[in-house]
């Protein structure tokens, strides 16, 4: 794990425990998919654990479908609920800055998780995975199982910065090593689109050695498109983000899952709690926390098994 964090008067921003209550504004996009499920899920856990521990602070937490819902949800904690700080996930880079801008110029403490605004500077506290670790994680892995080199393909995912930087990680760290990507294409981190591109992949390569998913749920369409098209030539795929099924299948010895990448949805949890920190005590939190993306391999995924997780 990485933690940067800043030295500097604006490390004290955030007030010294007072006996006012204090409110903090968590605003997360809905579980469309698996990864914002689990995110959903520890956000909720967190809530209810800190709202025992710090008992001067009142946490109000809302759930958005899209950006424009979501730029709803933190208007209207600004304008009704005076929140103290605001624990935010962007649905949007774009539509979500000028809001949250709002609730920094208010004078209250933000914090931004995962995906980044479209201005820098606003957030007090940045918290977020480690994209380029992550693509380096599974370059490096792909590396070990393939020395000889071969040919796979790549499903990317949203085309965001987020996606760039995984994929210059990955292709960084199979330079040189004799693997050649017959073709890279956007599944959109969705398992139908992934379908479809991996039947489109199977349909225009008669032999692929393995698969980059760079994510669970593209993962599973990828092995539905594989098993549907009765294909035997795929020795494995490689996902991302530490789904629990796809965890149980490493952990059990799946040779066609044989590893996983961390990018754990808890990282909201991890940024709520920081938050709370800042809010109650004097303990700089202001800068940029990143969490280190780590290979699970049959050895250690009973460690990142969560069976109580939606994701």
């Amino acid at each position: 794990m990485k933690v940067i964090l800043a030295g500097t008067a604006m490390a004290l921003a955030l007030p010294a425990a007072a006996q006012e209550t204090q409110t903090v504004g968590v605003s997360i996009p809905a579980a469309t998919h698996g990864w914002a499920g689990g995110m959903n899920y520890f956000a909720q856990e967190a809530v209810d654990r800190l709202e025992e521990v710090y008992p001067q602070l009142d946490f109000v937490l809302a759930t958005a479908g899209d950006a424009a819902e979501q730029v709803s949800d933190i208007e209207d904690m600004l304008a009704t609920r005076n929140i103290d700080a605001l624990v935010v996930l962007p649905f949007e880079s774009d539509p979500l800055t000028g809001p949250v801008a709002a609730v920094a110029d208010s004078g209250a403490w933000v914090t931004v998780v995962d995906r980044g605004l479209s201005q820098e500077g606003i957030e007090d506290l940045y918290v977020a995975g480690d994209n380029p670790g992550f693509g380096r994680v599974s370059g490096e892995f792909m590396t070990s199982q393939m020395p000889d080199g071969g040919d796979i393909v790549v499903l990317r995912g949203i085309p965001t910065t987020i996606d760039n930087e995984r994929v210059e990680g990955f292709e960084e760290a199979i330079d040189g090593s004799g693997i050649n990507v017959l073709a890279m294409e956007h599944g959109n981190w969705n398992r139908d689109d992934s379908f479809t591109v991996m039947q489109d992949f199977l349909s225009r390569y008669p032999n692929i050695d393995a698969v980059w998913a760079s994510d669970d749920d593209m993962a599973i369409g990828v092995l539905a498109a594989i098993e549907a098209a009765g294909r035997d030539d795929v020795q494995f795929v490689l996902g991302g983000a530490g789904m629990k099924e796809m965890i149980a299948r490493t952990r059990d010895g799946d040779p066609m899952i044989p590893a996983n990448v961390t990018y754990p949805p808890a990282m909201i949890g991890t940024a709520i709690e920081l938050t709370a920190v800042g809010l109650t005590s004097s303990a700089p939190v202001s800068g940029e926390f990143t969490i280190g993306s780590v290979l699970i391999t049959p050895d250690n995924a009973e460690d990142y098994y969560f069976p109580d997780s939606p994701f």
